[in-house]
């Protein structure tokens, strides 16, 4: 299995929300047969939270084997009984980096499995930075969350399986059938698939892989010739991501970075704002995203280069957490993903205009020098901490701990 291979003749099906995610990926585990493989951040108690929880039980009953992982911060006030019907069911479930507090402080913040995996039968894949909570549907109110993912069959499952059945060791689950390979389960849906196309499982980690997903964006902004469409939820590069971008204004590509306006973190819009300088100044769009808080995590280059995927551009998910993202090579699906996020940009953003960014001079050029390298240097800050000395472990062995009412995203 390798980081970034690229497989052939996929079929990839872009999923906007949780209106259309959930109930695609419920019914594709409704019709399990052999394997459920699962790995999220966020797993709630709430009423999509509890039809995961009933599916997957569920497919456990009829003898399907479930292995699921969720991050011991994200997930970590899962209820005693929500979780002893899993087990009980037969249903194994994994918490990553499960640790309590100490003197009311999370010490597990940092390093978070942030990873969005579905894989059903070793024959459908779903990947993304779609949660498994009410938080994704606009019945949560103005506070829900705006976000994609993608439903593929192919050959790049075969990698996303793999990869996923690694991370938990899980050397007992069955062996993909051969015949599985030829199913795809499908139900009439508006955002047409893109079929036979290109795609790559690209991860990252704490040891050999931990730029993988930056590299892979630096070689798509440095080989693009006409445009780049970026929405990122959480976007606070390094300064070679910016130069990238600086550089690809400069050839002449039009440059559109969708951020949130409506953040569901206080820090987020400081954070981007002391970049706007930097970023109106090389003639890249801002384009903040007005109706709620953005989630996503998508990009588009030219005519055929898409990624969907669980990595944020800050540090925390591209220095600290463990990421996954698809990078799909395919005309259909890039056409796709960018009318969607050209309407977004048409209907729900405001554009931040030059004249609206105050110049930063004297103390605001200070101010926004040392917020930015504070920030670049706290990944390596946070490396201090102890890492994870057993960070996946059965939920019967660890219990899931909670952490601070305020819940991540």
């Amino acid at each position: 299995m390798t980081n970034g291979r690229w497989t052939d003749g996929n079929t990839i099906e872009l999923l906007e929300n949780g209106e259309m995610f959930y109930p695609r990926v419920l019914a594709d585990i409704e019709r399990a047969r052999e394997q459920v493989l699962i790995e999220t951040f966020i797993w709630y108690d709430d009423d999509i939270g509890y039809q995961l929880h009933r599916a997957v039980i569920d497919a456990a009953k009829r003898g399907v084997h479930v292995d699921i992982t969720v991050d011991g911060f994200g997930s970590g006030k899962l209820p005693a009984s929500f979780v002893q019907a899993l087990t009980d069911a037969g249903v194994n479930l994994h918490v990553y980096d499960p640790r309590g507090s100490v003197l009311g402080f999370q010490t597990n913040l940092f390093r978070r499995l942030h990873r969005k995996f579905t894989l059903i039968d070793c024959a459908v894949g779903y990947i993304g930075g779609i949660n498994f909570s009410m938080e994704h549907v606009r019945e949560h109110g103005p506070k829900s969350k705006q976000d994609y993912a993608v439903r593929v069959t192919g050959p790049v499952v075969d990698e996303m399986h793999g990869f996923c059945r690694k991370q938990v060791g899980a050397i007992n689950t069955p062996e993909r059938r051969p015949w599985l390979r030829r199913l795809r389960w499908y139900r009439p849906n508006p955002l047409k698939p893109a079929r036979d196309a290109q795609a790559a499982l690209v991860w990252r980690d704490n040891a050999e892989d931990d730029q993988s997903i930056e590299q892979w964006y630096y070689q798509g902004i440095s080989e693009a010739k006409r445009e780049i469409i970026i929405a990122n939820a959480y976007f606070f590069p390094g300064y070679r991501f910016l130069r990238a971008l600086r550089l690809a204004a400069e050839r002449g590509v039009r440059v559109c970075l969708i951020l949130q306006g409506e953040p569901d973190k206080f820090y987020v819009r400081h954070a981007a704002a002391t970049l706007h300088d930097y970023l109106l100044n090389a003639n890249i769009e801002i384009h903040e995203y007005m109706d709620r808080p953005l989630h996503a995590k998508v990009a588009i280059i030219d005519d055929d280069w898409a990624t969907v995927g669980s990595s944020n551009l800050d540090p925390f998910s591209l220095a600290l957490n463990l990421e996954a993202n698809l990078f799909i090579r395919d005309q259909a699906f890039t056409t796709l993903l960018r009318d969607r996020l050209v309407a977004l940009m048409d209907t729900a953003c405001r554009r931040v205009r030059r004249e609206q960014v105050p110049r930063q001079r004297g103390w605001r050029q200070i101010v926004r020098v040392l917020v930015f390298h504070i920030l670049r240097r706290f990944p390596a800050w946070a490396q201090l901490i102890p890492g994870h000395i057993k960070p996946i472990q059965p939920s019967g062995q660890d219990r899931l701990v909670p952490h601070s009412d305020k819940r991540p995203t």
